[in-house]
């Protein structure tokens, strides 16, 4: 996949298996609010962070001390359109040719390491080889994500037919660069009952509209609430690294937070929302008013109905405190994963190394099937097999059973009974939109919110991303889909934020998202849904394989090769 996604081919899908590698003028946001001023408190705590301080990027050219330069090749030894890792001493630089110029990045994408040598360079512009993000080789700006850093840009000159690079060595050991973002300038900040910008909640989209807003120059009140007791983290690796800790997760540290001055509610339920007078009450009773309204609240896990229910050990994987529990309870026991969508198939693969036994349960017959197909979806299942997976397929739970309260065995509907210590449910998500029923925001049948390729719901000043939205895919006739991905709210907060300073952007990013189970790493890109036939090229069985997913009147693809 060549260049940015800003501007796609339609109907676009792509997968792939592969070993991975270790304005009109601005409007004015202005708080209206009268309160008597509190700062909000969570469990007796002060949730606010204020702006008292601010991180300091480093400069890649600070000063002679801190810089290194070298000769780094030839001119004539890259080709246009060619990318090469040279050796600076204090570490490495992405050197590139392109149409006759050279540019120096940093090497490594800043969302989890990978080599850009090894992506795809194309419209100037350089695309991560594992997760998709895009930088510009003239800025080192991010242009498209997941992640939310960009990369260092050094100076490179020409001397006699020799490229010399110029680097900071601070910032070839860091290997990100944090945008410029405005200071909050507000003097109400963190002692008002009102707020120039209120975001609930704070995943991917949350997060990244707040940031964008500092980016883009937006200096007033910013306030993010999110019912987790933890600051923004990466909750895609909740499921695939279970024993990961809250700290290792963290998207941006605490001092982040306190830079910029993103407030931050933790613990911090909101319950209404009335648009009429632009305020929202939280559980505990406190209200807030504000300018602009982000919502973001995601989706909460489907739990099993059945009898036993209630049992202890059984769960969904929604916070780190559940993953770190699931490992524990699972080590040397037997584990039973509920559900062959994304996450469950995650867990089971993680815990073969960790439990004496892992078995999934699914209503389909087999893995995957609606999202990748048949064909896909039985290769990915030997694949499990091969690894102690035991499938009980086109079947449902009837009952768990406990021992003094504790789980013991998964009754089955096939009437199988299947030991389990630990289960867990994966069995799909419902929008978190419950506390909007009674207020003036649209919600579908489903409990979607509908937005337009603004992001705007149907309420002047209110936003909605991530993935409790439906929203206009453009290079699918503009029908109104949901997409949960990661990647896919990190552009939809993008895009909010912009609009909320009436910039007039529109969503356009191609949906992408990824998974890695077994040493394998499962790329997908596009949107397939409701595909008629799939044609495969290539080895399944050996995961070296080209799908090609198509519908009547359209096409979409897929690739795959691994070893």
């Amino acid at each position: 996949m060549g260049g940015c996604f800003s501007k796609p081919k339609p109907v676009e899908l792509k997968i792939e298996v592969v070993l991975p590698e270790k304005e009109r003028g601005k409007e004015e946001l202005s708080a209206s609010g009268k309160g008597s001023p509190r700062a909000y408190q969570g469990n007796g705590t002060a949730r606010h962070f204020h702006a008292e301080e601010r991180l300091t990027a480093p400069h890649p050219y600070p000063g002679p001390q801190d810089c290194v330069e070298a000769a780094v090749c030839h001119v004539k030894d890259l080709e246009n359109g060619q990318m090469r890792e040279v050796e600076l001493g204090w570490g490495k630089v992405l050197l590139v040719k392109d149409n006759g110029e050279f540019h120096a990045l940093g090497h490594k994408c800043p969302h989890y390491g990978a080599p850009l040598v090894k992506g795809v360079l194309s419209r100037g512009r350089v695309r991560c080889p594992w997760h998709g993000a895009c930088f510009n080789i003239s800025t080192g700006d991010l242009e498209d994500f997941p992640g939310l850093d960009s990369l260092h840009k050094f100076q490179v000159k020409i001397e006699k037919e020799k490229v010399y690079v110029r680097a900071s060595k601070q910032a070839l050991q860091l290997q990100r660069r944090t945008k410029v973002m405005a200071k909050c300038i507000s003097t109400s900040a963190g002692h008002s009952s009102s707020t120039n910008v209120l975001i609930v909640g704070a995943g991917a989209a949350g997060l990244v509209c707040a940031e964008t807003l500092r980016q883009e120059g937006f200096s007033d009140r910013i306030v993010l609430c999110t019912l987790d007791r933890h600051l923004p983290y990466d909750r895609p690796k909740l499921s695939k690294s279970l024993d990961a800790q809250p700290e290792q997760l963290a998207l941006r540290p605490k001092e982040f937070f306190r830079a910029y001055g993103i407030e931050v509610l933790t613990e911090a339920q909101v319950v209404t929302v009335d648009v009429r007078n632009k305020k929202v009450v939280f559980k505990d009773g406190f209200k807030l008013e504000y300018s602009k309204l982000l919502l973001a609240p995601g989706s909460s896990p489907k739990t099993l109905s059945c009898k036993g229910k209630e049992v202890e050990n059984v769960f969904t994987i929604r916070t780190p405190e559940d993953a770190n529990r699931v490992v524990r309870l699972a080590r040397g026991r037997n584990a039973v994963v509920v559900g062959a969508g994304f996450l469950g198939m995650e867990v089971a693969a993680y815990l073969t190394e960790k439990a004496h036994s892992v078995s999934v349960v699914e209503l389909e017959e087999t893995p995957f099937r609606r999202f990748l197909g048949e064909r896909v979806g039985r290769a990915l299942m030997k694949m499990f097999e091969n690894n102690r997976v035991k499938f009980y397929m086109q079947t449902e739970v009837s009952e768990l059973r406990a021992q003094e309260g504790k789980l013991k065995e998964v009754v089955l509907k096939s009437s199988k009974v299947v030991r389990a210590d630990v289960c867990v449910v994966g069995i799909g998500a419902v929008p978190a939109t419950g506390f909007l029923r009674q207020s003036s925001v649209n919600l579908d049948s489903r409990g979607f919110i509908p937005v337009n390729k603004m992001m705007q719901t149907n309420v002047p000043g209110v936003f909605a991303a991530g993935d409790a939205v439906t929203f206009p895919l453009a290079w699918r006739n503009n029908r109104k889909v949901n997409i949960p991905h990661w990647q896919m709210a990190h552009a939809q907060g993008r895009v909010a934020a912009q609009n909320m300073l009436a910039q007039e952007a529109e969503i356009s990013t191609v949906p992408y998202l990824w998974t890695a189970m077994f040493g394998k790493s499962l790329r997908y890109a596009g949107y397939g849904e409701g595909f008629d036939d799939v044609i495969i090229q290539g080895d399944l069985e050996e995961l070296k394989f080209v799908a090609f997913y198509t519908k009547t009147g359209d096409m979409s693809w897929l690739t795959g090769k691994g070893s």
